[in-house]
């Protein structure tokens, strides 16, 4: 696996304690103002992590281990062991601590990194926006008036922050690549099976996946490794790929920004040797009602005991799109398994004559707070079109910023069927090489 431990740079010539850096970045915390702080964090412990920063210093083992002394924010679903999971709920707030750690967030320990404090999210991972009633609306690191994205959303302002080093999020519906894009980060969202979902609060079981956030896709393809226990085949690289430019809905309605900067991403690497070919994806004409449809009833079963509650304690915007499932019919959510099932196995056959797949992540640089708030069911929409896409086609896609200088950050999506992990975030790491050049 890839080291990238920031204890050891320069080959190991030189050396850190993960105490000294970690009690660094415990102080930039503390400096935050408070209500900055608590809506990025549901739970920040000091104390907590300063223990585990000694207590990787202690052991040599663990020391050497490839991700040794990063900064791991953790989205607030993933159990830690004596903490209580909110899943950005009020709900939750006094539920038992859980008695394990997630399965992702153990094999990132074993791996050496500190867990660096849990952080906020839409409740229940249920908005591509990432508002949240109850912590707060987390600022957009690149403009204090927009939104973060959702829903991982207090993760990647750790990370856009200089805080956390990796942020670990989940996506349903583009929860990892969607704030990753408004927040000049990059971001993975694996193929669902890859890493576990122990441990981990649902949404929907179908849709379901954990992923990293980070600065650089290389340092998502390192935890990646981690966390899926798998390493990059050395046979994944090919000199002149051949990219499908999806054309169709996922283009319409960009802004001029989004519009400019993914014409200049493409240029950039059509002069460095890939090959562009305009495709559409016919499989995916109704997939925002079929995600829709099973996503709020695998939802609902979920919170069914809950909703009574919810009514009163609960986000409205979410606990809506939860009760959307009471209008649909057996024939319907039948009836959707059905065409997501066909489109997977189109979408398979497309696939084998490409090496990935290209389009914006989102349509829009972020949009302001107050906007979102005002016309939320448009435009929590208009952010996870895209990024929902390839979760509809159980797929794999990564995210790298191509905004260059500018002040607002737009992210290139970059995409594969299910298994092609490896290859999309090859293809990723030279896509951001080569718009950071």
């Amino acid at each position: 696996m890839t080291d990238i431990s920031p204890l050891r740079p320069a080959c190991g010539r030189i050396s850190f304690r993960a105490e000294d850096r970690t009690r660094h970045a415990v102080d930039r915390v503390m400096a935050l103002p408070p209500e900055v702080l608590t809506s990025i964090f549901t739970r920040f412990d000091a104390a907590r992590v300063m223990d585990e920063a000694k207590a990787l210093d202690a052991d040599l083992t663990c020391w050497q281990q490839p991700l040794a002394g990063l900064l791991v924010s953790v989205k607030d679903l993933f159990d830690e062991a004596g903490l209580t999971t909110t899943a950005g709920s009020a709900i939750l707030a006094d539920a038992p601590v859980a008695r394990q750690d997630a399965e992702a967030v153990r094999r990132l320990k074993a791996a050496g990194a500190i867990a660096f404090g849990r952080t906020t999210m839409s409740e229940f991972a249920y908005s591509g926006v990432g508002l949240n009633p109850h912590f707060g609306h987390p600022q957009n690191a690149l403009g204090p008036l927009r939104i973060t994205g959702g829903s991982t959303s207090g993760g990647a302002v750790t990370v856009a922050l200089g805080l956390a080093d990796i942020a670990l999020g989940s996506d349903t519906g583009g929860s990892v690549r969607i704030p990753a894009a408004l927040n000049g980060l990059s971001g993975f969202k694996p193929t669902q099976t890859s890493v576990p979902l122990d441990g981990a609060f649902p949404l929907s079981q179908s849709f379901d996946s954990v992923g990293p956030l980070a600065r650089r896709i290389a340092h998502c393809a390192a935890v990646y490794a981690v966390l899926s226990q798998t390493q990059r085949p050395s046979s994944v690289a090919v000199r002149n790929p051949r990219i499908g430019v999806v054309r169709g809905f996922l283009v319409e309605g960009l802004d001029e920004q989004v519009s400019r900067d993914f014409e200049t991403a493409l240029e950039r690497l059509s002069a460095r040797g890939f090959e562009l070919v305009d495709v559409d994806l016919p499989m995916l004409e109704g997939f925002g009602n079929v995600n829709r449809v099973l996503v709020a009833t695998e939802a609902h079963a979920i919170h069914k005991a809950r909703l009574a509650t919810l009514e009163t304690v609960g986000d409205p915007r979410v606990l809506k799109r939860i009760r959307a499932a009471e209008g649909f019919g057996a024939s319907e959510v039948s009836n959707a398994v059905v065409q997501r099932k066909h489109a997977i196995e189109e979408f398979a056959a497309v696939a084998r004559d490409f090496q990935a797949f290209v389009t914006p992540t989102v349509p829009t640089v972020a949009p302001l707070i107050a906007e979102v708030e005002s016309d939320f069911d448009r435009l929590n929409a208009l952010m996870l079109r895209n990024p929902s896409a390839v979760n509809f086609l159980d797929g794999c896609a990564a995210t790298v910023p191509m905004h260059g200088q500018q002040t607002l950050s737009t992210g290139l999506m970059l995409f594969g069927p299910g298994g092609a992990d490896w290859r999309v975030l090859e293809l990723a790491e030279r896509t951001q090489a080569l718009l950071d050049a």
